[in-house]
């Protein structure tokens, strides 16, 4: 069988593990082609402009895979852990995708939802830490085996396959935190990846999701063009769980959305690292979470004196506006640095 991934949303986080999963159980992988041109507009013209950015991208990855795999996967993402849910993007896809898409292929579309109470669970109490891990478990352990029982009835092999992508997915996060962006340690991981490049004279905090910050087409290579201008980027892949978790507490005192930590979690954590000089946030236009987050975000960095610039994202954003405002942060940055000095 031929799974196809697109290359947006949720595979800059899961492509390592989800292609380890699908070659262990005996399926071959297919990534679509990196966004261009085409792949926004052929998304865009199948969804309302009041569609977030993201999903437009999505959507013409999905339409990119036609005809070359059986099936693409679409996971419905509706929970990571409990009381905490994810965006109304995630927890939709696959229906959006087979509303709008219907010459796509036929989609493999497990829910997986953390959060997921019985039926019997209409007078629930709130349970203890380990009855929540206990769920948990056994809910994500019911996920991996239903997607697995579409390649094998063997529970061994599932079990095995799941604890090799499990490995992956670590190995991959330990690259992240040597100071890899995600498609960096993608090319790591593949074996066609560069080390780690030194400290430059700025060092900013690179604040958004990862399916923003890293499609080289809808931000015009904005990594590549801060390293140009003599910036070392830091960003949420490269600190630990422990101090994103404590970076929302110490912002919202408790994440409100799954993927938070991306966001408010990474902000909270280099407001305060001092060898951070400013941080630039990234949002795509029409993001509700995103539009209330990064507002807080903002009141943060103003409140500790911290340069911070927003940058919104959108089909319509152009290259030479953003490079501008790119340079005149960095020039900002420099004259400010210059000042502390004397």
């Amino acid at each position: 069988m031929r799974i196809g991934i697109p290359r947006a949303l949720l595979y800059y986080q899961y492509y390592p593990m989800w292609k380890t999963f699908f070659e262990e159980l005996g399926a071959s992988v297919q990534v679509s082609s990196p966004t261009t041109r085409t792949t926004l507009a052929m998304g865009s013209e199948r969804l309302v402009a009041e569609t977030c950015l993201p999903v437009k991208v999505f959507c013409g990855h999905v339409l990119q895979l036609a005809g070359q795999v059986d099936r693409v996967f679409v996971p419905a993402v509706r929970s990571l852990e409990p009381k905490v849910l994810s965006c109304s993007k995630f927890l939709g896809l696959p229906d959006l995708v087979r509303a709008v898409l219907p010459e796509a292929p036929s989609l493999l579309d497990p829910e997986i939802d953390l959060d997921r109470r019985s039926s019997e669970d209409k007078d629930w109490l709130p349970p203890t830490s380990s009855e929540i891990s206990l769920r948990v478990r056994w809910t994500f352990y019911q996920t991996i085996y239903r997607v697995g029982s579409h390649f094998t009835r063997d529970p061994r092999r599932v079990k095995e396959a799941a604890g090799r992508a499990w490995q992956a997915h670590q190995d991959y996060l330990f690259l992240m935190q040597t100071g890899l962006t995600p498609p960096e340690a993608i090319a790591w991981w593949e074996g066609d990846g560069d080390s780690p490049r030194e400290e430059d004279e700025h060092v900013l905090a690179l604040i958004g999701h990862p399916y923003n910050l890293y499609d080289a087409y809808i931000t015009h290579n904005l990594v590549t063009k801060l390293r140009e201008l003599g910036v070392s980027i830091v960003t949420s892949e490269m600190i630990s769980p422990e101090e994103l978790r404590q970076g929302i507490l110490d912002l919202t005192g408790q994440p409100y959305w799954t993927y938070e930590d991306e966001v408010v979690g990474a902000a909270g954590h280099y407001l305060r690292d001092e060898r951070v000089d400013g941080l630039i946030a990234v949002g795509s236009f029409g993001c509700g979470p995103d539009s209330t987050l990064l507002d807080v975000v903002r009141r943060a960095a103003r409140e500790a004196r911290r340069p911070f610039m927003n940058l919104v994202i959108d089909e319509h954003t152009g290259e030479a506006g953003l490079i501008t405002r790119l340079e005149a942060f960095v020039d900002m940055i420099t004259l400010r640095k210059r000042r502390q000095r004397r």
